[in-house]
């Protein structure tokens, strides 16, 4: 072989070399855009509902919620378009909620009644950095007023002066008609809720779109707020009052259709 064969062929390997350099670099950067938790499934974007998973367990729940509050809301969520939305439980791996599965999610919704203390630390401040400083939306449902992550993200107590589940039912009223939460939605009647007695010891609402009337056994009314917002950092949060265990909120179109707005003013906006 001569010298300008030698040379010719190291000019076609030189070649060859750098396009296949280019053509893996493609395929690197197509996989960071395509890896779980950059983009969900499909660029949908990504609901999560977690529960804590006692709902399905205790005698009288699971009655109302065979498979745990957590499905009945997803199921609700289905008329959400371009949503991936997926039920976590503190009992699966990583307590439903891994750091990949975080990062790819837009709105977080969470339930608790029993168990908030079994909430990992770590997870409680994976998921305040996440509303905070990335713009996850965060929904807190009934108990969950209590869930760590909640408390975290409102820096305060976020008690109410009383808990009580003995027949009251509730007006729920659209306070704020034209606040996207609201639409679609008119006054409705609960006939059944855990009464939560003001004042609710978190910070002052930027709005507060469902306002509530308590009626008691004995007749005698009682004011609450049943949905209010904050924005927290770069995120939203949104709180909703209903939602106790025994009683079949969760399957209501009116607070089904609550929800799929809430999702939806909740997710970072692009």
């Amino acid at each position: 072989m001569n010298m300008n064969q030698i040379q010719s062929n190291d000019q076609r390997n030189s070649g060859l070399s750098r396009r296949a350099m280019l053509g893996l670099s493609a395929v690197a950067v197509t996989g960071v855009l395509l890896a779980p938790g950059v983009l969900a499934a499909a660029g949908k974007r990504r609901v999560v509902v977690w529960s804590e998973g006692t709902a399905s367990k205790d005698e009288d729940s699971k009655k109302v919620y065979p498979q745990d509050i957590n499905t009945a809301v997803a199921e609700g969520l289905k008329p959400l378009a371009g949503w991936e939305i997926i039920t976590a439980t503190l009992d699966d791996p990583d307590q439903g909620v891994s750091d990949e599965r975080l990062q790819g999610t837009d709105v977080l919704i969470c339930w608790g009644h029993k168990r908030h203390g079994d909430v990992k630390r770590e997870l409680v401040n994976r998921i305040n950095t996440r509303v905070r400083e990335e713009g996850m939306g965060f929904i807190g449902l009934h108990s969950c007023h209590f869930a760590q992550p909640f408390k975290k993200l409102m820096g305060t107590e976020c008690s109410w002066s009383e808990y009580v589940a003995d027949g009251t039912s509730a007006k729920i009223i659209v306070k704020e008609p034209n606040h996207p939460i609201c639409k679609g939605v008119k006054d409705f009647a609960l006939p059944k809720i855990e009464r939560y007695g003001e004042p609710f010891k978190v910070p002052t609402p930027e709005a507060v779109p469902l306002d509530g009337l308590y009626t008691k056994p004995d007749g005698q009314t009682q004011p609450g707020r049943m949905g209010l917002c904050w924005t927290v950092g770069k995120g939203r949060v949104f709180y909703f009052t209903p939602g106790h265990e025994t009683y079949n909120d969760f399957f209501r179109p009116e607070v089904r259709l609550i929800m799929c707005n809430a999702v939806e003013w909740a997710a970072p906006k692009a």
